[in-house]
């Protein structure tokens, strides 16, 4: 386990993702199947589990409740507030739904899911977000505060009227924009990143060939790792990739959770869909990496993120 920031909870170096628990956005999501992927993943590990209101209008939360209602003890909870809900008195309406949904009466982190102003909501001053999270802390609702999506003058504003705990940025072997100016700063100031989409959405497990197509309604048909000339040097990084995760004894999307684990501060998120997903995430715990492997594996990346102009920090080509 551990330590989020400088709070005193503890979390799993990797969490467990629930977007698709929520069902929006994804194929072929079976409720059973995730309600015993996180059941699985927590007897191997993976102990903390990541949500947020707007995964399925609350879906996710509600299987996530069904999943661990019983071992409250054993786990940790992070779930996130929508950028619709960031006046005082909606953070507060939304924190309650949240633990209403999740069947507890606290939460280990909560997070802002994005900044204020994004996908046209209402610009509201982080101050006013922060004051009612801090609130919620004060009452016990809330372990931990955190953030999701923001930059590092992002990050450094909403300090000024809190601690801040966690920062969560779309970071992977391929997709690494948060290290040049964000990871820097939490390193200095002690807040934890949980990387999110750090498989890159499933291309780091190898599973998709030259020519896939999408089922219609996967938002992942939106992905900019998937088009074009960056699918084509992810195909070509991963084929490099294989020797290494042959010689480790592991798979590809082991691998690529051994690298991220092995960042500075960084915990790194992955769903599962069903439980042999989460047993897989799970045996990432135990593979080490030397100097010269995760060098290598480094290198490997930059094939793709050197070649990635777009500075836009989103993964995805529809309008944040």
């Amino acid at each position: 386990m551990r330590v989020l920031g400088k709070s005193e909870v503890k979390i799993s170096p990797i969490l467990m993702g629930t977007w698709q628990a929520g069902k929006a956005m994804w194929t072929g999501i079976k409720d059973e199947e995730t309600i015993q992927a996180i059941r699985s993943g927590v007897e191997a590990g993976i102990t903390t589990i990541d949500t947020a209101e707007i995964y399925g209008e609350g879906y996710s939360e509600q299987i996530v409740a069904q999943a661990v209602a019983d071992i409250r003890e054993k786990v940790q909870l992070a779930s996130k507030v929508f950028p619709t809900h960031l006046k005082y008195d909606q953070v507060i309406e939304a924190c309650d739904r949240s633990l209403k949904h999740l069947k507890t009466d606290y939460l280990d982190l909560y997070q802002i899911h994005w900044p204020s102003g994004s996908f046209n909501s209402e610009i509201v001053p982080i101050s006013e977000t922060m004051e009612a999270l801090n609130h919620l802390k004060q009452q016990g609702k809330i372990r931990a505060i955190g953030v999701s999506n923001f930059s590092r003058d992002q990050l450094a504003e909403a300090q000024q009227y809190g601690q801040i705990d966690s920062v969560q940025p779309p970071y992977s072997l391929f997709w690494r924009q948060a290290e040049k100016e964000l990871i820097p700063y939490c390193v200095e100031n002690e807040i934890t990143v949980l990387a999110y989409s750090s498989l890159a959405q499933g291309l780091l497990t190898g599973k998709f060939g030259p020519n896939h197509q999408f089922e219609e309604g996967d938002h992942r048909s939106k992905n900019k790792l998937f088009q074009g000339e960056n699918y084509q040097r992810a195909l070509s990084a991963i084929a490099d990739l294989r020797p290494i995760a042959e010689k480790k004894g592991c798979t590809l999307a082991q691998l690529a959770l051994a690298w991220l684990i092995a960042q500075p501060n960084t915990c790194a998120i992955a769903g599962a869909r069903n439980p042999e997903q989460a047993l897989g995430n799970a045996k990432a715990l135990n593979i080490n990496l030397s100097d010269a492997e995760l060098n290598e594996i480094d290198q490997i990346g930059r094939k793709v993120t050197d070649h990635l102009l777009d500075e836009n920090p989103v993964l995805w080509t529809f309008k944040v």
